[in-house]
């Protein structure tokens, strides 16, 4: 790179990334992900443009890395602990036991019906077990799935890159024949005991230090959140032990701070890299692809393909969440959302850089499987949620407002959306109940902003902001859910201190009171 060839690097890169940024509206028009049409891109410029002709492997998974932590760091900072707490063991099960099941699975049919070495079908058995973190994020994120079945999902795809990682480095380096499966099992618990430790040391410490930094600017604090979590990933690969668990649980630890400086600030600068982490990440591994190349990989990919999604990741997440007791339902539901995307190809690109023999038929089935399972899941998912009756439609959702009130206040803004068949429909803003220091900021209706008092109801189509403490978020999500479902049934069906909170508990007498006087006092 020279002086001269700066600027038309530049200009082609920025085009690239305005092209990827316009082509995410069309892609969610057409229902299929943005993260395909980034690869898209990636495969095209590769075939057609021979100044941007990318093959150094050992590079693409260096900067693959760099980018999976920046899209874990996001994907933590979004997600609270009191979410993940409640799902993180069915979330370790499904990253370690699933992730195991998964590749059993898929390199028997591999080794049995392909020529295929068998550690070149333990390959891409281990490279295709791997969720993607950028893929779940971004598309479970658009569904209004519950907190519990969102967050297993999205903490299974920030947990099993460690045994992958393991798995894969194992087996490309070939010391697989000479490593039992018990060796091999010992350095997976390693890594994610080794990074969880490393996480939470770090998130707890970037939690007393940044409320003390006292900087100077306000843009200097989401550089600091980021320094501390890219520190933990370093540490934690230093000593040998899983960096990309210690940068998630690390972020998630920093998101669910109480009294977070800046908090809008660092999460909209995560959210900026995350996005032109996948803009590149795909931009670049799709580069990488030789198409020519990709036929010869088809019966391989087709292979692989039909025992992961018909098999292996059905299977792994049944024997995984049965222990737990969740709904058969759920189970189906986890069992097809297993999102595979940038993840699998980078690993994909470690034998490759490591001149694996066979490694290419490796990256150009993975990359098949990948484009195949982005062109069906993404739409198929919104549809099965539906027909599974799992989405949420009253399900309220952070704003994201950057507001120094309400960084003093501690406290965020909900959004929620009234559909005709919700039980809030007809409720005055009396009758939600909701916990103490929750209060409705702003009804709009029909594109336009409502005064709000007692005698306020809530109507169909409604869009509704609140504004809560963020010490009461869970509580007051929950309140809203409870309305939802029962309308002004709520007032009579439910306990007190769910409406209240344990700070503010009222007896029951008084509260049948004030229920009876609220119903009387109206016209209904």
């Amino acid at each position: 790179m020279t002086l001269e060839s700066l600027a038309p690097a530049l200009l082609v890169g920025a085009i690239i990334v305005l092209v990827s940024i316009l082509g995410v509206r069309f892609a969610g028009k057409l229902g299929v992900s943005g993260l395909l049409l980034y690869l898209g891109l990636g495969l095209f410029l590769g075939t057609f443009v021979d100044v941007l002709n990318f093959h150094d492997a050992e590079l693409a998974a260096v900067l693959g890395y760099v980018a999976l932590i920046l899209i874990l760091a996001q994907g933590g900072l979004t997600t609270r602990v009191s979410e993940l707490r409640p799902v993180l063991w069915p979330a370790i099960t499904l990253a370690t036991i699933g992730v195991l099941a998964s590749i059993a699975v898929v390199a028997v049919p591999l080794i049995a019906l392909t020529e295929m070495s068998s550690q070149n079908a333990l390959l891409l058995a281990a490279v295709l077990a791997a969720t993607d973190a950028a893929a779940v994020f971004s598309v479970l994120r658009k569904l209004k799935l519950s907190p519990r079945l969102r967050t297993v999902l999205e903490g299974e795809a920030g947990f099993n890159d460690a045994p992958v990682v393991v798995l894969v480095s194992v087996v490309a380096g070939g010391t697989f024949e000479n490593s039992s499966w018990s060796f091999v099992v010992f350095m997976i618990i390693v890594e994610l005991v080794g990074g969880v430790v490393i996480g939470v040391a770090a998130g707890y410490a970037s939690r007393w230090v940044l409320p003390r930094l006292a900087l100077p600017a306000v843009g200097l604090y989401p550089i600091a959140a980021m320094a501390m979590l890219i520190a933990a990933f370093a540490f934690a690969d230093f000593i040998h032990v899983s960096g990309f668990m210690a940068v998630y649980v690390a972020a998630v630890f920093i998101g669910s701070a109480a009294k977070l400086p800046h908090r809008r600030s660092i999460i909209g600068f995560a959210d900026g890299l995350a996005w032109i982490s996948e803009i590149g990440l795909f931009v670049m591994l799709g580069l990488l692809a030789d198409v020519h190349r990709l036929p010869a990989a088809f019966g391989i990919a087709a292979i692989a393909g039909l025992a992961l999604v018909l098999v292996a990741r059905p299977l792994s997440s049944f024997v995984s969440l049965t222990p737990f007791r969740w709904g058969l339902r759920e189970r189906i539901f986890v069992g097809v959302a297993g999102l595979r995307g940038a993840v699998p190809i980078v690993f994909a690109a470690i034998p490759l850089g490591l001149a694996v023999v066979g490694a290419e038929q490796v990256f150009d089935a993975t990359l098949i499987v990948v484009i195949v399972l982005l062109l069906v899941q993404t739409p198929l998912l919104p549809v099965l949620a539906r027909k599974l009756r799992l989405e949420l439609p009253d399900e309220a959702f952070e704003l994201d407002l950057e507001s120094a009130p309400l960084d003093a206040m501690n406290a965020v803004v909900l959004a929620l959306d009234v559909p005709q068949s919700s039980g809030l429909v007809g409720v005055f803003i009396t009758e939600l109940r909701l916990p103490k220091g929750a209060v409705v900021s702003l009804i709009v209706r029909d594109s336009e902003p409502m005064s709000i008092d007692d005698n306020s109801r809530l109507r169909a189509n409604d869009q509704v902001l609140v504004v809560c403490p963020g010490d009461v978020r869970n509580a007051t999500e929950e309140r809203l859910r409870i309305v939802a479902k029962d309308g002004k049934l709520a007032m009579w069906l439910h306990e007190p201190d769910v409406v209240k909170g344990k700070k503010d508990k009222a007896s029951w007498s008084r509260v049948m009171t004030d229920k009876t006087k609220a119903i009387f006092s109206r016209d209904q």
